[in-house]
């Protein structure tokens, strides 16, 4: 039975991450062939490649790279990011500290749609492709966590889509933001290895009583990537465990 991404040519960065690791090998298992791309060398994938996405220049490159060498393209899964711990309270994070964060998590995104979407639009058929932007739950509420950079660059990763999405509706590409809750990722884990406290805080108000799997989320990309999301496109696609429809009260 064919898989439900199959013959396609999938682009998924920050392949080397969780989710993104997650997402490249649910894709080839539906049937894709993925090109991932990361800063680090020996991204998954069957294609990988090594990119600093914020550079202009290296993003148009690897995306032509991988039209050369696969044909087509036909999703882009934008998922590289960055939260760094010095990235908190407006009160502390300093400028450097706020400029580095927006530079991988929305310009990174931006010159992989800027770069990307032309490939797309090459394809033919009403579904030329599907766009992914890799945005948070934070995009639409406060963190329990100040990451002032990090909030502020997600909620632009989350308008920059909606924008690209209701643009190129009707020219076959769809643009979608996946908006996680508190993932179970080895940066998570190493938030509760140096803070418990801080990162007991992400979990109080999840209904569900648990942070994400990586694989989880890659579902939710799964759907936004396939043909049965074909009506689906500048939404926030929320995947968060109820997050974002709980009550919440501040905590100290």
């Amino acid at each position: 039975m064919a898989g439900r991404l199959q013959d396609r040519v999938c682009v998924v960065t920050g392949a080397s991450g969780g989710i993104g690791a997650a997402t490249v090998e649910l894709f080839q298992r539906e049937g894709a062939s993925v090109a991932g791309v990361d800063v680090l060398a020996d991204a998954p994938g069957d294609v990988a490649l090594q990119a600093d996405l914020t550079d202009e220049q290296q993003v148009s490159g690897v995306l032509a790279e991988v039209r050369s060498r696969c044909g087509r393209i036909d999703v882009l899964f934008n998922n590289a990011g960055i939260s760094p711990t010095d990235d908190g309270s407006v009160l502390e994070t300093t400028i450097d500290a706020w400029e580095r964060v927006q530079s991988v998590n929305l310009r990174s995104v931006f010159l992989c749609c800027k770069h990307g979407i032309p490939h797309l639009l090459e394809n033919a058929g009403p579904l030329r492709g599907s766009v992914i932007n890799t945005a948070s739950f934070v995009a639409v509420m406060g963190a329990a966590t100040s990451q002032i950079s990090y909030t502020a660059s997600k909620g632009g990763v989350l308008s920059l889509s909606r924008e690209l999405g209701v643009e190129f509706a009707k020219r076959g590409v769809r643009v979608n933001a996946l908006c996680p809750g508190p993932v179970d990722t080895p940066l998570l884990k190493e938030l509760f290895a140096k803070d418990p406290e801080k990162a007991a805080r992400r979990l109080v108000h999840v209904p569900i009583g648990r942070f994400a799997r990586a694989e989880e989320i890659a579902q939710g990309a799964l759907f936004l990537a396939s043909d049965e999301s074909s009506y689906v496109t500048a939404s926030t696609f929320l995947i968060d465990g109820g997050l974002s429809g709980a009550y919440t009260t501040p905590l100290d």
